[in-house]
């Protein structure tokens, strides 16, 4: 008789959604962010395309450690609507453009990690604004990819997004190639995504809390145990059975 071996139990791998940091540094950046992803998800909103904020891009099936949180990704050729997370191999794309909204304690991850890490993904353009001037003097910087390599853009335009870029005091002003004009936050959707986003901090914070005060409760368990077994050993040693014994 042949022996036959149960087949090996497949584990679902888990993908997280957040990892209970704060959006960004400061107000300012934060700020940055969201009206950059209200005006661009309004000049995207006819195409196949969404912008997506502070949201896990998983890029290697199988290895959840692998991913990157850019503050803003704009992707083509996807179905519109929101996303818990973002996993390359399930959609069938990567990001078209990436803006991160750095500061001096960022600055040598946005500029040496995440460059990198964009440039092998062949993401074609990577953006860097410095809202309040920290490190980048212009404040705003970006990389076109050209053969694999990641190239500085010298004339401000965003080619996969046909917008021209322009620091507007701590925010990105874009204005439409076309037409010149610029893109609009509309001051409603910039209050509704704030309050989005703070209702999302808050959860995150609570279950921070929740996660500690678990873990203190664990640690607390593992010292009363701990000290039950010393004070066994110590009346064993006095000749003293614990269990009252014998």
């Amino acid at each position: 008789m042949v022996a036959t071996h149960p087949a090996p139990e497949i584990t679902e791998i888990f993908y997280p959604s957040s990892d209970g940091e704060p959006l960004a540094e400061t107000s300012v950046h934060v700020d940055a962010i969201i009206h950059a992803v209200v005006a661009l998800r309004e000049y995207l909103k006819p195409q196949q395309a969404i912008v997506l904020a502070d949201q896990y891009l998983y890029y290697a099936q199988g290895f959840p450690k692998l991913r990157v949180a850019p503050d803003v990704m704009v992707i083509w050729n996807v179905s519109p609507g929101p996303r818990d997370n973002f996993k390359t191999w399930e959609e069938g794309s990567i990001p078209a453009v990436i803006f991160e909204m750095t500061s001096e304690g960022t600055r040598n991850q946005d500029q040496d990690y995440k460059k990198t890490l964009y440039e092998q993904m062949e993401v074609k353009e990577y953006w860097l604004f410095d809202p309040k001037g920290e490190w980048i003097p212009e404040q705003l910087r970006g990389y076109r990819l050209q053969d694999e390599q990641y190239q500085p853009i010298t004339d401000s335009r965003s080619e996969p997004l046909q917008l021209r870029l322009q620091v507007d005091n701590t925010l990105i002003g874009f204005y439409r190639e076309d037409t010149g004009e610029k893109l609009l936050a509309p001051s409603e959707l910039v209050a509704a995504l704030q309050k989005e986003v703070q209702a999302r901090q808050d959860l995150e914070k609570q279950l921070a809390q929740e996660q500690q005060r678990t873990e203190d409760e664990r640690q607390r368990a593992d010292r009363a145990e701990t000290q039950v077994r010393e004070l066994m050993e110590r009346l064993r040693l006095l000749g003293v059975d614990p269990n009252g014994e014998g």
